[in-house]
């Protein structure tokens, strides 16, 4: 509920207005910027061509840059393809990470009214014991997964 209350007085200062003001003015900058270095990048590109042109002709040049452009994509694309799989694993064990947060701060939260209830001890002791017979059962049982991805599955 404190959460609520701040957005709220937030929104009634005008603090999440004046934000909002200062990240869209950032985004505006920082779009001019990239944009001002996508020009630059393109007359270097364009320098380049008429360098490579005057010297070896101008079909020659074309084709070079074609080819050189062509093999850059594929490059960009081979790595991203190969390092797609860490990523996946990387974005899992974030999600996890998260989870198990959010776990413990639900649980840490409900503890106080838990013990106050009329269950007491017992309605905390429960769910603990099972959280413990659970992981006990993921710790045996992640020697397997390993195996799975081995054998083909994307």
């Amino acid at each position: 509920m404190g959460f609520i209350a701040s957005l709220i007085a937030g929104f009634a200062s005008g603090e999440t207005v004046a934000a909002l003001r200062r990240a869209r003015g950032a985004a505006i900058a920082y779009a001019l910027a990239g944009l001002a270095a996508l020009c630059g990048v393109g007359f270097l590109v364009g320098a380049g061509y008429i360098w490579v042109a005057a010297r070896y002709g101008f079909l020659e040049a074309a084709l070079g840059f074609g080819i050189g452009f062509l093999v850059l994509s594929g490059l960009i694309l081979l790595i991203f393809r190969v390092s797609a799989e860490s990523r996946v694993v990387r974005r899992a064990r974030k999600r996890n990470a998260d989870l198990t947060a959010v776990g413990v701060t639900a649980a840490l939260a409900a503890l106080p009214v838990l013990l106050r209830s009329k269950g007491g001890l017992g309605a905390v002791l429960g769910p603990a014991a099972a959280l413990v017979a659970y992981a006990i059962y993921r710790e045996n049982t992640k020697h397997g997964d390993g195996d799975d991805a081995d054998k083909g599955g994307n």
